[in-house]
């Protein structure tokens, strides 16, 4: 998806009109504290599924009888 100018600047300008210029700054950091918080979440969550080699080794032998 990609957007051009023209788009970007038609949706700055409807959320100008929807929320003023006094709660934009609030906006902003509101959805960078967002991102932000769902990239450490994902971070997490992959260092979580990861599975170290040697781990993955003994997974794959046999139980010893």
């Amino acid at each position: 998806m990609n957007l051009g100018f023209q788009e970007v600047l038609v949706i700055f300008l409807v959320v100008l009109v929807l929320f003023g210029p006094r709660q934009l700054p609030r906006l902003a950091r509101a959805l960078g504290q967002a991102v932000r918080e769902f990239q450490r979440a994902r971070r997490e969550l992959e260092e979580t599924l990861k599975v170290p080699p040697e781990e993955e080794e003994r997974q794959d032998e046999p139980p010893a009888s």
